[in-house]
């Protein structure tokens, strides 16, 4: 599979400082991994967006408060930092995930990996949160409708909960997401009985996982329940949240994962449609198993299913 990564310098530039957990030493890790298999990859740089584009998930309220925020180099709350560069930053990453969906569309690639800072799916329409500005998956998600996607399937494997994401399409029938997460864990959110509303019920789906689970428990999760929620929705696209810290080194979150059990996961979901895929960034705490991880996922969506 044509397989495009998706990144850029300035993304290093969104300075959180050097004891945050989402630092810049994630992405160097990043970069740094996937040296062995570069030559595989498509590699494409991101743009910026326009307020407009944010918009399309972002209050301008929201939006000006990030300005803001960058340009006084003012946290937004004692996680979520912003530093001169961090709208320039948080406006390409973002801008990531647009390069990813015109190159699928214009059949220059089949996939893509976004790896980006900061992350995005704790932003919800009106406030950012948990290291994230705004939220790039879901801005990607109204992007890909507007270019003939209709039926978008957002999957996040992120220790965390996505409060921003299932916020942003809880009531909407044509965006499904899908999260399994650490029960417990911040931001306290996606219990299982939360299932989306109005138009938009059944187009939620929460699974938890205890602490101290593992592969055992999220493989369940990925073979058994993940495809039946694929094959009833039938999505035109699958994005893929990545968040590497369930894995058992992280210091952010108790499971249990392997990197095996991560490339089992990935390798599942790349099997559940004949669709294009996007993965994003999002968490993953423990540099040097980050880097790992990605690696792993490059390789499985490399490979011709």
């Amino acid at each position: 599979m044509k397989t495009a990564y998706i990144t850029d310098n300035i993304y290093l530039e969104h300075d959180t400082g050097s004891t945050h957990p989402e630092s810049i030493q994630r992405l160097i890790s990043v970069n740094r991994a996937i040296e062995p298999i570069k030559e595989q990859l498509i590699l494409k740089s991101p743009i910026g967006v326009s307020s407009n584009i944010l918009q399309s998930i972002h209050t301008i309220e929201h939006v000006q408060n990030i300005i803001d925020a960058s340009e006084y180099g003012s946290p937004i709350d004692s996680d979520t930092i912003c530093s001169p560069n961090s709208y320039k930053a948080a406006t390409m990453a973002v801008g990531a995930g647009i390069v990813a969906m015109d190159g699928i569309k214009a059949g220059e690639f089949d996939r893509a990996f976004c790896a980006v800072r900061p992350p995005g799916h704790h932003a919800t329409p009106t406030q950012a949160m948990g290291f994230c500005l705004f939220n790039n998956i879901a801005i990607t998600a109204r992007y890909a409708q507007s270019i003939g996607y209709k039926r978008v399937m957002i999957v996040d494997f992120d220790v965390h909960h996505g409060n921003g994401t299932q916020d942003a399409f809880y009531e909407d029938d044509t965006v499904f997401y899908f999260s399994s997460h650490q029960a417990f864990a911040y931001p306290g959110t996606g219990a299982e009985t939360d299932c989306g509303s109005g138009k938009g019920e059944g187009y939620t789906a929460n699974f938890l996982v205890m602490p101290d689970g593992g592969d055992i428990e999220l493989l369940d999760i990925y073979e058994n329940d993940f495809p039946k929620c694929v094959e009833s929705f039938n999505p035109d696209i699958i994005l893929v949240s990545a968040g590497y810290d369930l894995h058992e080194s992280d210091p952010l979150a108790q499971l249990n994962v392997t990197t095996e059990g991560i490339r089992n996961i990935v390798r599942l979901i790349l099997d559940s449609a004949s669709v294009p895929f996007v993965f994003f960034l999002e968490g993953g705490y423990d540099v040097n198993a980050l880097g790992i991880n990605v690696r792993v996922t490059l390789e499985e969506m490399m490979k011709v299913k």
